[in-house]
């Protein structure tokens, strides 16, 4: 009998930090309006539809309220899955909605971000959905006094430490996030997000220079490469080459390295911009290629095209002492990056051992 394949499990969605505080601040409003305790909020989301969410705790007194939700993350590996986010709301005197963050939420140190600096990292629709809903209770009672919402997450600093927060000069806990209310399992968005903040910021500390990385090694062994460079000069890519090279450019920087590993360098060098280890496989032949343009010999030529990693054709090379094959490879990296952006820029390429050997390097000016 024919085995009949599974449907893959579909994966199940989350709610981002803006509306758990969304919907926390709605359900302390309410207590501290009506005297009566809530056990669920519902809100509208920006994706266009409604979401009840269940309090974890609720609590009414004298002239404020607090009301708390465990943030659900979903099938997403998100490091701010399970937070506490608390929403404490008051009277103030005057009218208007004043929002804050307390314990456990960032506060902005740095300019590039979209948050003024000295303010609660608490992003424009999270800080937009909040007033809203403030304004609409107010309006639903009556009510011509004004509110001060609080936003705390008790474990938000440790949890921050997980994030880019620091980088970003977002210091003290996690930000308040999300455009759409929802959190889309594996989803790209939110680390193409960070790349163009981090870029945002370095531009805003009057970086002109960026060093890009696939990861928190290639990024040290960058920043052991160029000393004097800021910290926001460092950007950390991930899979997502061709997207942060563009936006480099679209954001004026005149110089960009890219420092990684044989890995995904080779896709790079082959003009592959998204180095996710299912987006495209390492074409031996390619590597056969450089390698024959480098000097080596036509037995080892054949060797590399059996090969089955990149590491090992890098070991291969290194061995064999055809140490001008890797600035070939760095070359051919420079080249597609600036076929990527249209030229415009000057781009370097740097690549190291995975114990961060120097291995070589090369450089592109972009016309």
């Amino acid at each position: 009998m024919k085995e009949v394949p599974k449907e893959p499990k579909k994966l199940r969605e989350g709610y981002t930090t803006g509306a758990c505080a969304t919907a926390a601040t709605r359900a302390a409003l309410l207590t501290l309006i009506s005297g009566e305790v809530q056990d669920e909020s519902t809100i509208y989301l920006p994706v266009g539809r409604f979401a009840t969410f269940h309090l974890e705790e609720c609590e009414y007194r004298t002239s404020s309220a607090v009301a708390s939700i465990i943030k659900d993350a979903g099938d997403d590996p998100d490091a701010t899955h399970g937070a506490l986010i608390i929403s404490e709301v008051s009277w103030c005197n005057g009218a208007g909605i004043i929002i804050d963050g307390g314990v456990g939420v960032g506060r902005v140190t740095k300019p590039g971000l979209p948050v003024p600096v000295g303010e609660a990292a608490i992003n424009p629709v999270p800080r937009k959905m909040l007033k809203e809903t403030a304004e609409q209770l107010l309006a639903q009672y009556n009510i011509q006094k004004g509110v001060k919402i609080v936003i705390s997450v008790p474990q938000g600093e440790e949890m921050a430490k997980k994030t880019l927060n620091a980088r970003l000069g977002i210091l003290g806990g996690i930000s308040i996030l999300g455009t759409r209310g929802i959190v889309v399992p594996f989803s790209t968005a939110a680390y193409k997000a960070s790349i163009v903040q981090a870029i945002s910021v370095a531009k805003a500390s009057n970086c002109e220079h960026v060093v890009i990385t696939t990861g928190g090694r290639s990024e040290k062994y960058g920043m052991k490469q160029f000393p004097d460079l800021p910290e926001e000069a460092f950007i950390e890519m991930g899979d997502f080459v061709g997207f942060t090279l563009k936006q480099c450019k679209k954001q004026g920087m005149k110089k960009v390295s890219l420092v990684g590993m044989m890995g995904k360098f080779s896709k790079v060098a082959q003009g592959v911009m998204m180095v996710h280890s299912k987006s495209a496989p390492i074409d031996f032949n390619f590597l056969a290629k450089a390698a024959s343009e480098s000097g080596a010999s036509a037995e080892l030529v054949e060797e590399i095209k059996g090969a089955n990693t990149a590491s090992q054709v890098g070991d291969l090379m290194t061995q064999s002492g055809h140490h001008q094959f890797f600035e070939k490879l760095c070359e051919y990296c420079c080249l597609s990056a600036l076929k990527e952006v249209g030229d415009g820029i000057d781009v370097d390429t740097s690549l190291y051992t995975l114990k961060g050997d120097f291995l070589g390097q090369a450089v592109q000016h972009g016309n």
